[in-house]
């Protein structure tokens, strides 16, 4: 059994490394700001009620799963559907088009469902193998292939080719 302060220290270092990594895939999965903020404010939350259990290398994947349960619940609870709104044009090459660039495929992930959006997120924007992706989700590795290949095109038939 570790001291509250020593485990209050290790959990401290640990939400300051990962918060901005949890953020960038709370806002990923949940294009409202705040509610992507929420999300990972439960998920520290949870993770540290928890911390003698998941200290370590399996801390960040805890984490990150307990967040995008998180996000199902929230949409279980209110069965709401993204708003697809499509860019109007491609974002230019300077500072101000990169977050255009970014808001357009913040956009473009909330038109997908729910299933192909984690999947693409997981698999291509956080770079885990479909393995992995399988394992957080708890669903199938064909699920996580055929959600990536559906979730694609449809991105790709949005995006004209332009995405990455």
């Amino acid at each position: 059994m570790i001291s509250k302060a020593r485990r209050d220290t290790e959990f401290s270092a640990f939400a300051a490394q990962s918060a901005p990594y949890l953020s960038r895939t709370a806002s990923l999965l949940c294009p409202d700001r705040e509610l992507a903020k929420d999300l990972v404010q439960d998920a520290l939350v949870k993770t540290y009620v928890h911390w003698s259990r998941v200290r370590g290398a399996s801390a960040l994947a805890y984490a990150r799963k307990i967040l995008v349960n998180a996000n199902i619940d929230r949409w279980r609870a209110r069965r709401e559907l993204p708003a697809a709104t499509p860019p109007d044009q491609p974002a230019a090459a300077s500072p101000e088009g990169a977050i255009e660039r970014r808001d357009q495929i913040r956009r473009l992930l909330a038109s997908l469902p729910q299933q192909q959006r984690k999947v693409i997120v997981l698999r291509y924007l956080e770079d885990l193998s479909e393995q992995a992706v399988a394992e957080e989700l708890g669903i199938s590795l064909g699920a996580v292939k055929s959600a990536a290949s559906r979730g694609l095109a449809k991105l790709k038939a949005e995006f004209s080719g332009e995405l990455v």
